[in-house]
């Protein structure tokens, strides 16, 4: 009888997958239709409480926060950002899911509807891999994007919103509970990280009730990403997000699509600098994951990563 794998990937109905380490789910993703855009939620901390929430503990017209998602807010001028306009995005197809000991994986194609034609604007190739980190409960998440424009060409207009962007617990955000914003050149707070740039970003605070120490989410830019050195969107209030498009309009094309690779790190206690920044060295010297059709039986696709140079 085959082992069951540690790392798993477990579809569910309603158009969710569960992700699954040590039997334990710690990520879900949702891509049914009654959202504008698919989305990660929940997000657990190690200790099993919900590290995001969906929506903004105190702006009802801010409910396009949903949890951990991707979007922008200027497509040829098409607002994918807030929930005010027809565009929308959907998952088109499912690739592979891949469970192993030390990661699991998925590999989906979104679609980037402007709400009027059949047709979407930009299919979005996009890859996760989740894996264990060192400590019990932590996780890591690679999540990578291949924009792929149905015309020969698109632009992606200059603004803040955009493209992964991460909403925390109401317990963890500055504002409204005890959080902490911290980047990699060790500043804290909005007021000394909004607009700047910083090889990662982290959101830290208590997630329970009587907690003595806090658990955290961060957010790794990859070096090669474009728009460098990014600035980023950051808020007291409990959002953050990397934003290529912050300082200029970034164009992606059919022969050179525009590809956005990230880094999740999900952790216990503050922000650790030393450990943060060895895992963006890490994620910096590693190839992209690639999809390729499979020579096994049975199975149409799967991921693949070149060795690193």
């Amino acid at each position: 009888m085959p082992a069951i794998p540690r790392c798993q990937v477990v579809p569910l109905a309603a158009h969710q997958v569960s992700f699954r380490i040590d039997d334990r789910e710690f990520i879900r993703w949702n891509s049914g239709n009654d959202y504008p855009r698919p989305f990660f939620f929940p997000v657990l901390a190690p200790s099993g409480a919900m590290i995001t929430r969906m929506g903004h503990p105190g702006a009802p017209d801010h409910d396009h926060h949903q949890s951990i998602w991707f979007a922008h807010n200027k497509v040829l001028g098409i607002d994918f950002w807030s929930n005010n306009s027809e565009a929308h995005v959907r998952q088109l197809q499912w690739y592979c899911y891949e469970s192993s000991d030390s990661a699991c994986r998925m590999a989906v194609e979104l679609g980037w509807f402007d709400g009027h034609n059949p047709a979407p604007l930009i299919r979005q190739e996009l890859i996760c891999e989740f894996c264990p980190a060192e400590r019990a409960g932590e996780f890591t998440g690679e999540i990578q994007s291949r924009f792929v424009p149905v015309a020969e060409s698109l632009e992606f207009d200059k603004t803040n919103f955009g493209f992964l962007a991460v909403r925390v617990a109401e317990s963890v955000a500055a504002f409204f509970g005890g959080g902490v914003l911290t980047g990699s050149t060790g500043e804290q707070t909005e007021e000394n990280l909004f607009g700047r740039p910083s090889r990662w970003i982290d959101y830290s605070g208590p997630t329970q009730r009587d907690q003595q120490e806090s658990e955290g989410i961060t957010l790794i830019d990859h070096p090669q990403n474009p728009g460098q050195p990014t600035g980023w969107h950051v808020r007291n209030d409990g959002w953050m997000c990397a934003s290529p498009c912050m300082n200029s309009a970034q164009t992606t094309t059919r022969t050179n699509p525009l590809q956005l690779r990230y880094l999740l790190y999900c952790h216990a206690g503050g922000a650790d600098a030393e450990r943060i920044s060895a895992l963006h060295a890490n994620f910096a010297g590693t190839a992209p994951l690639q999809l390729r059709r499979s020579s096994t039986p049975h199975i149409r696709w799967e991921t693949f990563r070149e060795p690193a140079a």
